[in-house]
């Protein structure tokens, strides 16, 4: 064998080397970013699931009105990160029912700007759906107080 093809397969075999120890490091850093990514997710769920066991428990002490814990709740669920296949619509009908007899329903300054005939129409069409949803509702204020995420 000459030195050029013996001074080639040095150069490759080092080429190799070190492209192996770059995919290494690749690898371990898509694999540290994964476990932060995870970390975190954990730690926005808990947050979000401390929010919304509150949020539940002061509507079920009486303290927020079902309309106003039924917008806040669902956006809430939302956001959690959930198992894949865990439907929380199905899983919470009457909050869910609520919140779409309500959602359209202007909030804020929105509100504020309306006359009173028709802030005062919006308040019975809520308070109406509050009354239909509200036995219904109470079980699963109930189930939000205690909700716990499985592992996903």
């Amino acid at each position: 064998m000459s030195a050029l093809a013996i001074t080639a397969l040095v150069v490759v075999a080092a080429l190799a080397g070190y492209a192996s120890y770059l995919w290494a490091r690749v690898w371990l850093h898509q694999r540290q970013q994964r476990q932060l990514q995870q970390q975190q997710r954990a730690e926005r769920n808990a947050r979000l699931l401390d929010s919304i066991r509150t949020i539940a428990w002061a509507a079920e002490q009486e303290q927020c009105e079902l309309a106003e814990a039924a917008l806040r709740l669902c956006v809430l669920l939302d956001l959690l990160a959930v198992p894949e296949g865990m439907a929380l619509a199905d899983r919470f009908p009457a909050l869910h029912g609520l919140y779409a007899a309500i959602r359209e329903q202007p909030i804020g300054d929105a509100r504020s700007a309306l006359k009173r005939n028709e802030r005062m129409r919006l308040d019975v069409e809520r308070h109406q759906a509050e009354s239909e949803w509200a036995e219904r509702l109470k079980p699963e204020l109930t189930a939000l107080r205690h909700f716990q995420l499985e592992s996903a």
